[in-house]
């Protein structure tokens, strides 16, 4: 992954992201990584700590929502830390479909992810 973080990164992450291709999402992310979900029962949602435990995770997301993509986005990057703003289609297993704008916080360390922090914005 080499050793800075750019935008570029993190639109590739995004790609990887909207292919649901869960090798290559992980292969951004360090072996201690934190995945913090926009949902969950505690304030900070749903926190899946170390690579495996994260891309287990991660593929609930794509299980629940199969149609999941995300478009609309813009990043940036301040030093080790990223945010990607997006705007998230799909439809639940359950037929809800979703619209939603909503973002992610990343730090870094050595080029690859160590916190992931997801917020989605609640439509009612």
């Amino acid at each position: 992954m080499g050793d800075g973080v750019t935008v570029d990164r993190l639109r590739d992450l995004l790609d990887a992201f909207n292919a649901h291709d869960l090798d290559r999402i992980m292969s951004f992310f360090a072996d201690d990584c934190v995945l913090e979900m926009p949902r969950g029962r505690d304030p900070w949602g749903t926190r899946y700590v170390g690579k495996s435990a994260a891309r287990d995770g991660l593929a609930t997301r794509f299980a629940g929502v199969p149609d999941i993509a995300y478009g609309d986005d813009d990043h940036w990057v301040c030093g080790d830390h990223g945010v990607s703003k997006w705007r998230l289609h799909g439809t639940t297993t359950d037929g809800r479909r979703l619209d939603v704008r909503g973002c992610d916080l990343f730090d870094f360390r050595d080029g690859l992810c160590v916190r992931k922090d997801s917020y989605w914005k609640i439509v009612e």
